[in-house]
Formats: structure tokens, sequence, C-alpha cells
């Protein structure tokens, strides 16, 4: 029971993350490094504002989200105003903001163990039933990712989302519509890198601590659980892209603590992240072709 509490855990938490990169990578066709800066970047401002100036927990939700939209956006500017290539401008702020999260935690570890956080208040405690004490982080991060995926949901309905879309699929229709491509990529990045943030600060209250390592890898995490998740959800109608993505990390995060279970030495699992994200690229490409065919 405890492994399966925390696949679902860990995979909403990244599934949060894998919205974002569903925005840059299958809609905007952006090859967004920023994630893996990004990710520690919002656990970073959450530790700082818990520990540092006893901000409640709940409110570092929203301004980790704000934290990495305005990372988004210095994203975008580089790529969009100073007219550096979208892979370069991904790393340039990837690379910077390793100094910049230092920065903002204080060291490359801390801990909030003795901190309330999201899960764990005064306010939680109190209403959640003794029974299910051992659900209340599963229930907790369930509830932030409906609602993240609900407004992104709302959000590709309206017209600055479908403008999003077509940003993506044919910038000159964007461009024929008087309307700033630019401006349209540079809300696309920043809203992935919020909700990339966002899901660092709830990581980091799940873990109780901030590494400034964690960030490593987040990219491809990301884009596995988008791979895994859309291509095994592709034809199933009732399942909303978004919804897919989020069961595609679950996934994700399930065939690790599969192999870890198995007895596969820790030190093994970015290799064994490595090689799962290459069969899925190569099995979607595969069906790519078939269907091309």
């Amino acid at each position: 029971m405890a492994l399966l509490l925390s696949v679902l855990e860990q995979g909403m938490i990244y599934g949060i993350l894998a919205l974002g990169v569903y925005i840059t990578y299958k809609i905007l066709d952006f090859p967004d490094l920023t994630v893996d800066g990004s990710f520690p970047f919002g656990a970073a401002i959450t530790v700082r504002l818990i520990n540092g100036f006893g901000v409640p927990a709940i409110l570092t939700l929203p301004i980790a989200f704000l934290g990495g939209a305005l990372v988004g956006i210095c994203t975008g500017l580089i790529h969009v105003k100073l007219k550096v290539r979208d892979l370069l401008s991904g790393i340039i702020m990837m690379t910077g903001l390793y100094t910049v999260n230092l920065w903002v935690a204080g060291s490359g570890y801390v801990a909030i163990f003795d901190k309330e956080n999201i899960f764990n208040n005064s306010f939680v405690n109190s209403i959640t039933p003794s029974f299910l004490s051992n659900f209340k982080n599963v229930i907790i991060i369930f509830l932030i990712t409906m609602v993240a995926k609900y407004l992104l949901d709302w959000y590709m309905s309206t017209k600055s989302g479908f403008l999003l879309r077509a940003v993506g699929d044919n910038d000159t229709i964007v461009t024929s519509l008087g309307v700033d491509k630019g401006l349209v990529k540079i809300v696309g990045l920043s809203i992935a890198n919020g909700l990339v943030s966002l899901s660092g600060c709830i990581y980091a209250q799940q873990q109780r601590s901030f590494e400034i390592s964690i960030g490593t890898g987040a990219v491809v995490i990301g884009l596995a659980s988008v791979i895994i998740g859309t291509s095994l959800f592709k034809k199933v109608t009732f399942f909303r892209v978004t919804s897919s993505v989020v069961v595609g990390s679950i996934l994700y995060k399930a065939c690790v603590a599969v192999a870890m279970f198995a007895g596969i030495s820790p030190n093994a699992i970015k290799l064994i992240t490595a090689v799962l994200f290459l069969i899925i690229l190569v099995v979607s490409m595969d069906r790519k072709k078939v269907k091309a065919c």
C-alpha cells in the first residue's frame, strides 16, 4: 500500500510538471530545457517563504506559479526578442537558474521538517478523519492536480488558448490575423513554466526539503509522461489530453517503482529512465510510420 501511495503522489506531482511540458513540447513545439531549472526554482521559493518568512504553506502555491511564470517569460524574451534559438534559450535559463536557486534557497539543501506544509497543518489535520490520515497526501495532491488540469483545459478553450494552439500548428496563420506570434509564445512558455514551478513547490512540501539537484532530468520525466499518456490514450475519446498526460506520469512513476521493487540498484535508476524514455520514443515513432504508410 505504501508503494502504491508513493507512486500516486509522485505521479500526480510530476503530472503537473508534465502538463507544462505538454504545452511546450506538443503545442508550441518548443524544446524547453528551462524545466530543469524552473522545477527546483519552485521548490527553492517554497522553502525560503516557509523557512525565512513564515508564509502560510497554501500561499506558496500561487507564489511559486508566478515565479515560474516569470522564468518562462524570461525564456520567451531571450528567444523572441534576442532571436536566440529555442533550444539554446532554454539551456541559458536552465544554467542561470542553478545559481538563482542557490541564492533563493540559501544553500544546496534546506529542510523544512519542523514547519507546517500543505499536507500537515492545523486546518488540514482538524478536518481529516482518522481513517483517511494515511491517504491525506494523495487526496490533497489529487485536488491540486485536478484544479491545475481543469484550469488549463479552460484556458485552452479561450481565444488566447486557441491562438496558442495555432502558433504551434502554423504561426503564419496567427501573423495573418494581426497577432504577435512572439507574444503568444511568451505567454505559452510562461504558463508552462508556472505549472512546472508549481510542481516543484508541491514536491518540496511533500519531501519536506529542497535539494539543488532535484531538477536534473525533470524535462525527461515530463516528456516521457507526455508521450506515454498521449500514445496510450490517443484513441480514448472520453479522455482529455491533459488527463492522459497526468495518467502517463503516474504510469511512468509506476514503471520506475517496479524496477526498484525488483531489486535494481537506485544508482541505476537514471540509466533505467534513459532506456525507458528511448523505448517510448521508438515505439511512438513506429506508430507514426505505420500511420503514414
